[in-house]
């Protein structure tokens, strides 16, 4: 009777994770789709916005998938070299996306507060050069952390409780002193993140005194096209500076704290990001009319 009970948990959790993996991929697919198909859409704006999807989906593909199979076969295991391919692809994907919210801060900071200057500093040359400068760094950055962790001797439990190989709760397993992997962790983290929040505050901060002074009809526009930026970057942001804040807690928190933790930076901000941007966005929601050939009702 106890065993069919924790089958049950089992499968509804993984029915959940695959119910949120199946949304978040059409949701990204959509906005793919729609910013690659409509002209006008063509824009650094939505460039970084159509590379941030493909980075969304990627990032869910690497946990959730295999967290269904694991939840809906009772099979629990995973390779070392799965193991190892999750957390370089998890931290990968983090630090890009992190990268992507700052330069799409600047993107909206230069458009409203220096439209004239905007062709002229975000040419597509120079979006391709970020995005690429982003992707590139991510591999170091990532490749260093896994690299530090995975030189460790393991020889405690064998037992993650995640629903992927997440590189704090590996530490937990290593025999040896993991002080300077912690702090090295905590010290970068905070210092991208940090550095990045910054960058977009000032950004944001700017863009609404500059916006305030606009007239009111003219307001709406510009807020409509900055709320989205805010929101997913409040989101992940905030979870991920907060999550490596507490390092030295979390080492000693429960495994369900864990979990919701882990859903926090790797579930939700894919999740939501196709429902932030179709909801508060206009100009993707013409997007969506124009590719069904209907009329736009927002621009009558």
């Amino acid at each position: 009777m106890v065993n069919s009970t924790m089958v049950t948990e089992f499968i509804l959790a993984g029915l959940v994770f695959l119910l949120m993996y199946l949304a978040t991929n059409l949701g990204n697919l959509l906005i793919i789709t729609f910013t690659t198909i409509d002209q006008k859409l063509h824009t650094p704006m939505y460039f970084f916005l159509r590379n941030l999807s493909i980075l969304n989906m990627c990032c869910i593909s690497v946990t959730v998938p295999n967290a269904c199979a694991q939840s809906l076969t009772g099979k629990r295991t995973i390779s070392a070299a799965a193991c190892t391919t999750q957390i370089f692809s998890v931290i990968y994907c983090a630090y890009v996306e992190v990268m992507f919210l700052t330069i799409m801060a600047q993107d909206r900071y230069v458009a409203i507060c220096q439209p004239l200057c905007y062709p002229i500093n975000m040419n597509h040359q120079f979006c391709v050069q970020m995005t690429l400068t982003s992707l590139l760094s991510g591999l170091v950055y990532a490749g260093v952390h896994t690299g530090n962790t995975f030189q460790l001797p393991f020889c405690k439990s064998n037992v993650i409780h995640q629903f992927f190989c997440d590189i704090l709760s590996l530490l937990r397993l290593s025999c040896s002193d993991t002080f300077r992997n912690e702090l090295l962790i905590f010290v970068s983290s905070i210092g991208i993140c940090g550095s990045c929040f910054i960058v977009i505050a000032i950004s944001y901060t700017r863009i609404l005194s500059m916006v305030l002074n606009f007239p009111t009809r003219e307001q709406g526009k510009a807020f409509s096209t900055c709320i989205p930026h805010i929101l997913l970057t409040v989101i992940i942001l905030f979870l991920t500076t907060g999550l490596f804040a507490a390092l030295g807690s979390i080492t000693k928190t429960s495994s369900i704290r864990d979990l919701m933790i882990g859903m926090a930076y790797t579930v939700l901000p894919p999740f939501l990001n196709p429902i932030i941007y179709s909801l508060r966005n206009k100009e993707i929601k013409g997007a969506v009319w124009r590719l069904f050939g209907k009329i736009n009702p927002l621009q009558k």
